[in-house]
């Protein structure tokens, strides 16, 4: 490994080793395999996403599904995941202003009804679990590990349950449609990333990598073992030193796919007739060499 490195994420934890000195996250892991000219777009010009009423219900749903365990596990109903909808999304727009964008100012029709999609997708949630049943061992927690001595591959889990053996079950929530092959490929890359976090971390292969798809109310399970994780783990790497070569020489290039009908990128992409922006020069202080962006919003890729 000989380029200068795109950090991606928050800073490095204080107890990272000294050899650290690059991360990568699912998220752009996965935008790297998808497409190369998007990892750029997103990770080293960092062009700004104006985010999709998807993104931001996507978001909602996982910021209610978050809190709903806070509850005591006998309140833990559809009404009153119901009656954390609008707070959440006041909490969220406060926070993220840009979410207040959505929609047209006077507009009163379309944020009620996108605040009745985000219930009807809890709708699909219970239709799958009982929270009542469930004490998460951990919700939106930041994990990370080291590989290959210089990378550090972190993720920001939906829910960890842990059983009383200690096997462990990673959950993440998907407000998409029920799985497309390219959809689930990629939804599956995310959660082998965290297994393999886990695995090196603490020592234990995931029991279940499990995908609940709430708008269609399906669960799609995954088994992964050691000997997967290891090649998951070589791809990885692979993926990162392609994206340090990709740097050295500035060279992203547009991968196209049906995937291009979701790009917020389009009008600079030369799949579609545009230029992309100059390469960020090198320096004291470039993106390039220090580049840490805030983790993606929960549901930012449904």
């Amino acid at each position: 490994m000989t380029a200068e490195p795109v950090i991606d994420g928050q800073d490095l934890p204080t107890a990272a080793p000294p050899t650290v000195r690059a991360s990568l996250s699912p998220s752009r892991a996965a935008d790297f395999k998808t497409c190369p000219l998007l990892y750029r777009f997103r990770s080293i010009d960092r062009l700004p996403e104006r985010p999709t009423m998807e993104q931001a219900r996507g978001t909602l749903v996982h910021a209610v599904l978050e809190r709903l365990f806070d509850l005591p596990a006998a309140a833990r109903t559809p009404r009153s995941a119901g009656d954390l909808v609008a707070p959440q999304w006041d909490r969220l727009v406060t926070e993220q202003p840009e979410l207040g964008t959505l929609f047209a100012e006077g507009d009163v029709s379309g944020p009620a009804e996108f605040l009745r999609s985000a219930a009807a997708l809890l709708e699909g949630y219970f239709a799958v679990e009982d929270p009542r049943r469930l004490e998460p061992a951990e919700r939106e927690a930041l994990i990370s590990a080291v590989v290959d001595e210089e990378l550090l591959i972190r993720g920001y889990l939906d829910r960890l349950d842990v059983a009383p053996d200690g096997a462990l079950r990673v959950v993440d929530y998907k407000t998409g449609g029920a799985p497309r092959e390219a959809f689930e490929a990629r939804a599956l890359f995310q959660l082998k990333f965290y297994a393999l976090v886990l695995w090196r971390t603490r020592g234990v292969v995931p029991r279940v990598l499990r995908l609940l798809y709430l708008r269609d109310a399906e669960v799609c399970d995954y088994t992964p073992d050691a000997e997967e994780l290891m090649r998951f783990e070589r791809t990885v790497v692979a993926l990162w030193q392609a994206i340090e070569q990709a740097t050295e020489r500035q060279d992203f290039r547009p991968r196209p796919s049906r995937l291009c009908d979701w790009c917020a990128h389009q009008a600079l992409c030369p799949s579609f007739g545009g230029t992309p922006p100059p390469f960020p020069a090198a320096g004291a202080g470039d993106p390039l060499t220090d580049a840490r962006s805030r983790p993606a919003a929960p549901g930012a890729d449904e």
